[in-house]
């Protein structure tokens, strides 16, 4: 049945008149005539009684008008929800994203996203880097924020970020007035040391070899908010990204900057193949510009 037949019997028999009919649809009124008789002609029976410039619905077409106007105000809500979508005041988005993102940065980034997009359905769960990777290729997540070595074929990267790890320990502690420290200063400390599987702990290892130390270690932990608490009861000292040791912030804990610069690099990323929805691209933009404005992270 064609929409536009239909629509004209609706606008009749809203408005009474092929006249005003015409004028609500913005058309002529042999155009509107034209519209009702071919839908009379499509459906088998006429509509409307014709006196004169008068039109009178017949019963049929009152009995018809209860069936079109159900469809029309399910037409509506279609519309209706598309511009929800279109605006974000609907939609989903699931993000993945590493510990030491979690505690402050990436809070900040969905609660401004929130403010703007209150009505956007939002899930977002802390989990290690590997499984971000995981979970995201395999569209588990819309979006993650985590560590990669390598690209891959199921990995989209919408962003690069590096920051430079920090020695932390507490106030008391020996080094705490150090303007720098580096491998060399540590060879007699505890050192707590983040897991060995992870990227980070790769780069702190690379860093020791290379400056020939080996370092005593006390205590391996991970994340590396466990090993900034093991450090704040001076358990050791503890190599981390900046980020973490800021939350603990300057009454718990000392951060010194190290030597030479041991990266701590984090991607946003998408599926491969995944075009994203509104709200998650969106999203992905807010959370770029917000990384592009931090001091402490550069783009790589």
């Amino acid at each position: 049945m064609n929409q536009r037949r239909v629509e004209a019997f609706r606008a009749v028999m809203k408005s009474g008149s092929i006249t005003r009919a015409a004028e609500e649809m913005r058309i002529s009124q042999p155009a509107v005539s034209r519209l009702i008789a071919d839908l009379e002609n499509e459906i088998g029976f006429k509509l409307f009684e014709r006196a004169g410039g008068n039109v009178t619905p017949t019963e049929e077409a009152q009995s018809l008008l209860e069936d079109v106007d159900y469809f029309f105000r399910g037409l509506e809500g279609v519309y209706s929800a598309a511009r929800d979508i279109r605006e974000l005041r609907k939609g989903q988005v699931r993000l993945a994203v590493l510990p030491n993102l979690s505690f402050d940065v990436a809070p900040q980034i969905v609660s401004e996203f929130l403010q703007i997009h209150p009505d956007v359905k939002f899930t977002m769960d802390v989990l290690t880097s590997p499984n971000i990777v995981k979970l995201v290729a395999s569209r588990h997540f819309d979006l993650g924020l985590a560590q990669m070595a390598d690209t891959r074929p199921d990995i989209k990267i919408l962003a690069s970020y590096r920051l430079k790890c920090v020695c932390v320990m507490s106030r008391g502690h020996g080094l705490a007035k150090r303007s720098k420290i580096s491998a060399a200063d540590l060879k007699s400390e505890n050192v707590i040391a983040l897991s060995h599987h992870t990227l980070a702990a790769g780069n702190i290892t690379q860093n020791f070899r290379n400056a020939n130390v080996t370092p005593k270690i006390k205590i391996e932990s991970q994340p590396s908010f466990a090993a900034c608490a093991l450090a704040v009861k001076d358990v050791g000292v503890a190599i981390v990204d900046p980020l973490t040791a800021k939350f603990f912030g300057e009454n718990r804990l000392v951060a010194v900057p190290f030597v030479p610069d041991i990266p701590f690099d984090f991607r946003l990323i998408q599926a491969a193949h995944a075009k994203g929805n509104r709200a998650s691209n969106s999203f992905a933009e807010e959370a770029i510009a917000h990384f592009d404005r931090m001091a402490d992270i550069s783009r790589i």
